[in-house]
């Protein structure tokens, strides 16, 4: 469908008098749009990770050195870190490692080993930004026109989550699944799907399972969608159903055989796709393979999915009873207190409120604010395709924010839903610009809520009371500080030191092992859970901090010195950092050219 033209003037006015809006001229929306998606680059940020490879989080750098294990000849079904203590095993995808480590390969004959991680870094984010626009672009163009889609590229460039998952050096795995998703969404967001549609849905589905679990909500929620209309609409629905389930219970087995080593196939892993998970994926395209052989009507069909839902279930349930609790299972009462609920991802939106109100105003609120504007285009759309369209991103951003409220990292793929519904919104507003007929009431509310889908906005309201007040300095400098204290060359200076493994605070592991040779006792990973315990409780009481040391057989406590604020009360750790303390049993270690303080365990005595 092309874009309907802007109102022109109204028929009594002179010719020469129209002017043309210049947002009818492909040009200048395309110079607005290249602007926008302009700001995810940092030019400071690609210099930053191209030459010194400073990656923006700790799962970044966590994936690099996978990535860098492979390339080196670590064997593909073997995930262990083994310069952690205990060598965990994690939970990540071999299948977002490979196409890292082959950019690797291919830039290391011309730039050499150290700056081809750094080409990766900065390409993989980039091309994945780009699958997205094409996605995205694409989805919207079908059913509004061109230039709505093209708003909504304008409006990516706007939302945080957009801007955040796909900077250069973001090559974790969450804008890989963000892409599956919405790709998955977009296929079956059509006033008919066909059985073509639900396949591909359920392969990206499969998929994106295969990356992780994080989408798991939005991968059940398509499938109940499908469920439910087969339900109501008898054999017209049931091709893509019928295709979303084959293709999810066939291609997950071979995704799971793929990337996990046969002597693990029977494993049970509540955190990756493993026997809990294929359970439930046979269970759908078992269920839809039933569907395809009922007769009978709306209650014969209640009936098959009522039973196969509960023996799905309740399978579930009696074979892998631990996964019902999540996927943080066994996870001792410290690390759980200590660290895990403290983690900024993992907090409730009444916990964040308190402590980041602006990632409440620029995380939640746009996906708050879409889903109920989309539900609105919804029910009121002009033509069934806006409708499907509207429904379907409506549903994602709905589950997005019921998600988001209990744990921040559930906006992370509804986030990206958002631009699906400014671009439309945007467009419109640009166009009743030129209805003389339009109230300054209706144009002003259409351009209120396109702001209010900008979540770049959000940022910019939530930061001016803080720049006002002064606020804001402090979170800056200890960013400030924790950045230096784990870039590449305040790591580097502790090689000068005999290769040892390292007890230091939890966050600082990554970048020890990322840019370092020494091994490191914790990471912030939850399969790595002596390592936790065993920082939390080194950096609890400085009484103890030897004495753990010593019994996970680490050579060096490492610290770093966060700037000291007004009435704070540091941490052990912090207080280590700055000299303010020297726990018994160990001995200061001089290190030139870092912000890094480093001590050596002493024998026991």
């Amino acid at each position: 469908m092309l874009a309907a033209p802007l109102p022109q003037a109204g028929s009594g006015e002179k010719a020469g008098a129209v002017e043309r809006s210049p947002f009818e001229r492909p040009a200048v929306v395309w110079i607005i749009v290249l602007a926008s998606v302009a700001g995810v680059l940092s030019w400071p940020d690609l210099l930053a990770v191209l030459r010194d490879l400073r990656l923006p989080d700790t799962d970044d750098a966590m994936r690099m050195i996978e990535v860098r294990d492979l390339v080196v000849g670590q064997p593909w079904f073997d995930l262990a870190q083994h310069r952690h203590a205990g060598a965990p095993p994690m939970h990540w995808s071999r299948l977002v490692d490979a196409p890292i480590a082959g950019l690797v390969l291919l830039a290391r004959p011309v730039a050499g080993p150290v700056l081809a991680e750094g080409i990766a870094a900065l390409l993989w984010p980039l091309t994945l930004l780009g699958l997205y626009a094409a996605i995205l672009y694409r989805g919207v163009r079908r059913v509004f026109g061109w230039r709505a889609a093209a708003f909504t590229l304008f409006a990516a460039g706007q939302a945080v989550f957009v801007t955040g998952l796909f900077a250069p050096g973001r090559i974790d795995h969450h804008n890989v699944q963000i892409c599956a998703i919405l790709a998955l969404v977009l296929r079956l967001a059509r006033p008919a799907p066909t059985g073509r549609d639900g396949a591909v849905a359920g392969v990206l589905a499969a998929f994106s399972l295969a990356v992780g679990l994080e989408a798991l909500p939005f991968i059940a929620g398509a499938g109940l969608v499908l469920a439910l209309l087969w339900l109501r609409d008898g054999r017209a629905a049931l091709p893509p159903f019928l295709g979303f389930g084959l293709a999810l219970g066939l291609v997950a087995p071979f995704l799971f055989a793929l990337q996990t080593a046969p002597a693990l196939w029977t494993a049970t892993a509540c955190d990756a796709l493993s026997p809990p998970w294929l359970w439930l994926s046979a269970a759908a395209a078992v269920t839809a393979g039933i569907a395809a052989l009922v007769p009978g009507g709306r209650g014969a069909r209640l009936a098959v999915l009522a039973a196969c839902g509960g023996v799905a279930i309740g399978g579930f349930l009696v074979l892998f009873p631990a996964c019902a609790a999540g996927p943080f299972t066994g996870m001792p009462d410290l690390v759980r207190r200590e660290w895990l609920v403290k983690v900024r991802e993992m907090l409730p939106v009444w916990q964040l409120v308190r402590i980041a109100p602006d990632a409440v105003l620029a995380g939640h609120l746009p996906v708050w604010i879409g889903a109920v504007a989309a539900g609105f285009r919804a029910w009121r759309g002009r033509h069934a395709e806006e409708r499907a369209l509207m429904a379907a991103t409506a549903g994602a951003l709905g589950l997005g924010a019921v998600l988001g409220a209990t744990q921040f990292r559930g906006l992370y793929v509804a986030g990206a839903f958002v631009p699906l519904v400014a671009g439309p919104v945007l467009d419109r507003a640009v166009a009743l610009l030129r209805v003389p007929e339009a109230g300054p009431r209706r144009r002003l509310a259409a351009l209120t809520l396109s702001l209010a889908l900008c979540g770049k906005l959000w940022v910019l309201l939530a930061s001016l009371p803080q720049a006002f007040a002064g606020a804001g300095t402090t979170f800056a400098a200890e960013h400030a500080a924790w950045r230096s204290c784990s870039d590449r060359r305040s790591i580097a200076a502790l090689d000068v030191l005999p290769p040892g493994l390292i007890l230091a605070e939890i966050d600082l592991g990554p970048g020890l092992l990322l840019h370092g040779h020494h091994s490191v006792v914790a990471a912030p990973y939850h399969r790595a859970l002596p390592g936790l315990a065993a920082s939390l409780e080194a950096f609890r009481d400085e009484a103890a901090t030897a004495a753990v040391a010593r019994r996970v057989g680490a050579d060096y406590i490492v610290a770093c010195a966060p700037p000291a604020t007004a009435g704070e009360a540091p941490s052990l750790a912090a207080r280590l950092g700055r000299g303010e303390v020297l726990p018994p049993g160990l001995e200061p270690v001089p290190v030139q050219d870092s912000p890094l303080r480093v001590w050596r365990v002493r024998p026991a005595p």
